[in-house]
């Protein structure tokens, strides 16, 4: 085994591999850019070395900065984790160049996987279905318009390098192509410095299952049955399970022979992942193959009981596979969330910021893999990934149950995340009944954002447990002109709040003592009488009415998270006497959605455009954001050139709006 190891990545993967690390007793090197001086993994290593600014270019992509920093810190091997130069075989070649063992596959293998156009054409040869499509050479728009007309609309357009749903492009009839052809190629230069892109024919909702690997030097070859990835937004899986709820054991075993025949192939050797996907008439068709360890390898993990990361170490050593295919079992079912940091009610617009607070129940059976702790910062240069949430049981049903209570259970107080859309997918019946596709979030969105009517004991609990925290700070308070509880001198001890839960909820509450530990709450036409006891830590037993309920409070600063059992609703307090309203949504400069990087501009000066024209193209959060016009009118600035940074909610250009618009 090696005695140290340095770990060319950051946040959760770089924590999970240091956890194997310490178990096996291998000493670890983090690595860190200037964005990532405090960061979680920094501070969970043995050592940590300093390798470039925040840009990923010139730190967690530099290959030099990489390999210095091993031999500064007498590292004997590399791992890659995902993502970055995870897939890179020139990063590689040079760590064996280096003397450095790389913890993943051979270089050679990884460049023929790497392009999904070599790829398709392996498994053309080794028997594994393909879809039909294009993968050549030519990469003139001519040639790829004309192999478009060929394999027909709606069509695929994605990056021969890539992964990840960047450079990725779905093209629904041929005056889109162009554009797209574009776009998809220039994220994918940024993303992978490599334009080279492929077409394939667009599966219309197919499910998106995949299968581990593993490989060895010795010739052995496994798989670790299955993954279901078909819960996605922006081609990103947000929700992953195994086993899949749609395979039966037939189509199973047949998917898993195909996996293994797509590894032999390339004499695959340590964890690689290869990814189908699959028709409503259960044709499956090989996708891509990652030569690395995936994102969603704890489901597999919880399911084996094996160690994945610790394969991979043993494997690099030299040792050969732990097990062999009639060793490899499934048992009881297992569920990953990823928790991200971005508004799905703005398309999915990534956040930034410090988590003031991040709340998460442990147990058994429950799982969380993060690279995040109270007072990090979420930055704009590296994907918005909080945590993998990951939850296990006998059955889907009871992984489920655990899954939907934990979620409840938990609140990240900062930036603006995805759990709500994740506590509604996890009761949504289409998920539970195993029927969801890969276009059920953008079939369901909007129902999955429609927030349902509160229940009214939730704005009450949520109004008595700040009424509850402001006595217990009165009871250290010096005079009651200090305490801020809507006290009066001559009145009846009345609290008044303001409580607001975005798109659910907004009402002005009275709060007012009716004996002890007793509550009466008005707002709207609600009027509950509310008795409540302490219940430990940040729980409460409340009664009202015939109802009796153990509620969690998890609270910062303004925000509270009040749940009980599976059901949670958040709410902010505001100020009850505002002193009004003066936002406005400004269509005639139209702004930043976030900060981040102008790739493109599509209008000059004196331009005409029509309301939804594209105006303005931001890169952020390794992502591409077209910001439209919300107007008709004439421009007349662009107060911004190609390549500068820009903040969010800066204003991009200036739209003299038409009469008509204005009227």
């Amino acid at each position: 085994m090696f005695d140290k190891i340095l770990i060319a990545n950051r946040g959760e993967i770089a924590c999970r591999i240091i956890d194997t690390c310490r178990h096996l007793g291998v000493a670890t090197v983090a690595v860190y850019s200037d964005a990532d001086v405090r960061a979680r993994h920094v501070r969970l290593a043995d050592e940590a070395i300093h390798i470039g600014p925040a840009e990923a270019s010139r730190s967690y992509l530099s290959v030099d900065a990489l390999l210095a920093a091993a031999h500064a810190t007498g590292a004997h091997a590399v791992h890659p984790g995902y993502g970055f130069l995870s897939e890179s075989s020139r990063f590689a070649e040079r760590c064996a160049a280096a003397g450095l063992a790389f913890i993943g596959p051979a270089p050679q293998t990884i460049a023929q996987m790497g392009s999904k156009a070599a790829a398709k054409a392996l498994m053309d040869t080794a028997g594994v279905p393909t879809i039909p499509g294009y993968h050549g050479e030519d990469q003139s728009l001519a040639t790829l318009q004309r192999h478009a007309q060929q394999v027909g609309f709606p069509l695929l357009v994605k990056a021969s390098a890539g992964g990840g749903g960047k450079g990725m492009r779905i093209v629904h009839e041929p005056g889109e192509l162009a554009q797209a052809i574009e776009s998809a190629q220039r994220e994918a230069r940024s993303a992978f410095g490599d334009d080279q892109l492929l077409l394939e024919k667009y599966l219309q909702s197919p499910r998106h299952i995949e299968f581990q690997v593993f490989g060895d030097t010795h010739g052995n070859i496994v798989h670790l049955n299955e993954r279901e990835c078909s819960i996605q937004r922006r081609y990103q899986k947000i929700i992953e399970e195994s086993p899949s709820p749609f395979l039966d054991a037939p189509l199973r075993e047949r998917m898993g022979q195909a996996a293994v025949a797509a590894a032999r192939a390339v004499n695959y050797c340590n964890a690689g992942t290869v990814e189908f996907i699959v028709d409503r008439e259960r044709n499956f068709y090989f996708l891509e193959m990652n030569t690395r360890l995936q994102v969603e390898h704890p489901v597999t993990e919880l399911t084996s009981g094996q160690d994945l990361v610790e394969w991979q170490l043993r494997v690099a050593c030299g040792e050969p596979l732990p097990l062999t295919q009639e060793q490899v079992s499934s048992n009881g079912h297992a569920i990953e969330v990823r928790i991200y940091a971005e508004d799905p009610a703005q398309d999915f617009l990534p956040s930034t910021g410090r988590i003031d607070r991040f709340c998460c129940p442990a147990g058994d059976g429950t799982r969380l893999d993060t690279g995040f702790e109270d007072g990090d910062f979420v930055s704009i240069h590296y994907d918005p990934m909080i945590a993998k949430l990951i939850c296990a049981g006998a059955d889907r049903q009871a992984a489920l149950t655990r899954m939907r209570h934990t979620l409840a259970n938990t609140a990240v107080f900062g930036p603006a995340t995805n759990l709500d859309l994740l506590r509604r997918i996890a009761a949504d019946a289409v998920y539970l009944a195993g029927e969801a596709d890969t276009g059920y979030i953008d079939a369901n969105l909007a129902d999955l954002l429609a927030a349902p009517a509160p229940d009214p004991l939730y704005p009450a609990v949520a109004a008595v447990a700040e009424v509850r925290a402001r006595e217990l700070k009165s009871a250290y308070a010096g005079s009651p002109w200090d305490i801020a509880d809507g006290w009066q001198a001559n009145g009846r001890g009345r609290t008044r709040l303001r409580l607001e839960a975005p798109g659910q909820f907004a009402a002005t509450v009275d709060v007012s003592m009716a004996g002890r530990n007793r509550y009466r709450v008005q707002y709207d036409d609600v009027d509950l009488t509310v008795t409540a006891a302490a219940a430990g830590a940040e729980r409460l037993t409340i009664e009202a009415d015939t109802r009796s309920a153990v509620f969690g409070i998890l609270r910062h600063a303004s925000q509270l998270l009040i749940s009980s059992g599976e059901t949670a609703m958040r709410f902010r307090l505001t100020d009850p006497y505002p002193a009004g309203d003066g936002d406005v949504d400004d269509a005639a400069h139209p702004g930043s959605p976030m900060p981040g990087r102008i790739v493109a501009i599509r209008v000059a000066a004196g331009d005409r455009v029509e309301k939804g024209q594209p105006l303005v193209v931001l890169e952020g959060m390794k992502m591409e954001f077209t910001v439209q016009a919300r107007t008709a009118g004439t421009v007349e600035k662009v107060l911004f050139a190609e390549g500068e940074m820009v903040d969010a909610e800066v204003p991009l250009v200036d739209i003299a709006p038409d009469q008509e618009a204005v009227a």
